[in-house]
């Protein structure tokens, strides 16, 4: 017995200066060792001043390193200062550091996680630089930005079915240059369907005559009213995505302390281009280059819109993951396999939250039509397993290979993954040729 308690103390003394942190959105509570204090459980305020004296406090206590939950957003401020003061920071993950036994309290929640991290027992989530933290605070407002414009614009498509005006029906986009100055017109006050179908271009599959039968409807006041309002919103909107990206454009400038011109850096070479309304507003393609030091817009599925958002949210400094297998763990796109006996008993992924893992998720489902291997590859997974295991597993090849580019600095060579789809197709003819001469042998058998 007295051995074990002798062990408990020399683990508990692994790190001996740790402090715990219980976060909350208007007070704090704060843990430190027993000897460290006489009140060793503070609680502070949630204000600025709140977290310098927290700060003082643990300097005065003999403090290095502090392991506090991520809750919310509330731990972003105390974070930063407590970095600011030279204190070493865990943010770990809430799941981690639930089971306490006893009556839940927001002081033994602080003892609790003073406990584990005195113990070493806690692990450290990844946390960006100063500069990807920035450009991942605009990008991500950026993508916030574009899903209320959709938002307004089913709100448009909305009062126009209200008003049984099926233009959003007869032409694929209602948002493009027809349909706009369709509804422009309208709100100005015109009514005559050969007037509105003037606006007709020629790149639009429907005739006159179809743009001039949706055309008429019921032109109720109250429907016009929020068909203006949705329309005037739909373009403020836009306006504040022209501006995130000025902000966006600014911060990718002084990064690299000089502004990049086409004169002063070699064009990339263009694969494809594709451009819509939500398509950025300045060339990112050489900044982005840049900074990571490959394009990885030549793999089919990313773009130049994927390609700022793996930057904002992961940085260009891929050595936080020392492996492969790290980096697909932490983007949670592998299975989280869990034993037991020698049996499988789950494989489901786990249910946490990461932005990184919806771009690449959102880039493999973006492969359903393309011609290349990778466009194979999703076609196959999703006949064999469905559209969600696809898109999952594209993605988690997606990420192979920007992490291999990235980390190694080698460009894209299609051609590797063309040698893979031709070793993947020869193995299956071979195997289909196995079959069919155990089929014929059985059958002469049979004779």
């Amino acid at each position: 017995m007295a051995k074990t308690k002798q062990k408990m103390v020399e683990l508990a003394m692994l790190n001996p200066n740790a402090a715990g942190i219980d976060i909350g959105s208007t007070e704090h509570w704060v843990a430190v060792p027993e000897d460290r204090d006489a009140e060793r459980v503070k609680r502070f305020s949630a204000f600025t001043c709140g977290l310098h004296q927290i700060a003082r406090w643990l300097k005065k206590c003999g403090i290095t390193t502090i392991a506090m939950e991520s809750t919310g957003i509330y731990w972003l401020n105390l974070f930063l200062l407590l970095e600011d003061y030279g204190f070493e920071v865990f943010l770990v993950n809430a799941r981690n550091v639930k089971n306490v036994s006893g009556r839940k309290t927001d002081m033994s929640d602080a003892e609790w996680i003073q406990k584990l991290h005195s113990c070493e027992l806690l692990s450290n989530s990844f946390q960006p630089d100063n500069y990807t933290r920035e450009l991942r605070t605009y990008t991500r407002h950026r993508q916030n930005l574009i899903r209320q414009a959709s938002r307004y614009l089913q709100h448009m498509q909305k009062s126009m079915e209200l008003m049984n005006l099926k233009l959003h029906k007869v032409i694929r986009d209602l948002a493009g240059k027809t349909g706009m100055s369709i509804v422009s017109a309208i709100l100005n006050g015109e009514r005559d369907t050969e007037a509105l179908a003037d606006f007709w271009d020629r790149c639009i599959r429907a005739s006159k005559e179809t743009i001039m039968k949706s055309l008429e409807g019921t032109w109720n006041e109250e429907y016009l009213f929020t068909l203006r309002q949705t329309y005037d919103a739909y373009y403020f909107v836009h306006g504040q995505i022209r501006q995130s990206d000025e902000k966006i454009e600014k911060v990718l400038q002084e990064k690299e302390a000089v502004e990049i011109s086409g004169n002063d850096k070699k064009p990339l070479k263009k694969r494809r281009k594709t451009k819509n309304k939500n398509t950025l507003k300045f060339d990112v393609d050489n900044y982005l280059k840049t900074q990571l030091g490959v394009d990885i817009t030549q793999i089919d599925g990313i773009d130049c819109r994927s390609d700022l958002n793996i930057l904002g949210e992961m940085g260009s400094d891929f050595s936080k993951w020392p492996t492969r297998k790290q980096f697909f763990s932490w983007l949670n796109l592998v299975p989280n396999n869990k034993q037991s006996g020698g049996k499988l008993i789950s494989s489901h992924l786990m249910n946490k939250k990461n932005t990184a893992r919806h771009i690449f998720r959102k880039c493999g489902s973006c492969l359903w039509k393309s011609k290349g291997p990778l466009g194979d590859y999703y076609r196959i997974q999703r006949a064999k397993n469905g559209g969600k295991a696809a898109a999952i597993a594209t993605g988690n090849k997606l990420a192979s290979i920007v992490y291999t580019m990235v980390t190694q600095q080698v460009e894209y060579h299609e051609s590797i993954l063309v040698n893979m789809k031709r070793n993947s197709q020869q193995k299956r003819l071979d195997n289909l040729e196995k079959k069919v001469a155990h089929i014929q042998k059985e059958l002469e058998e049979a004779a």
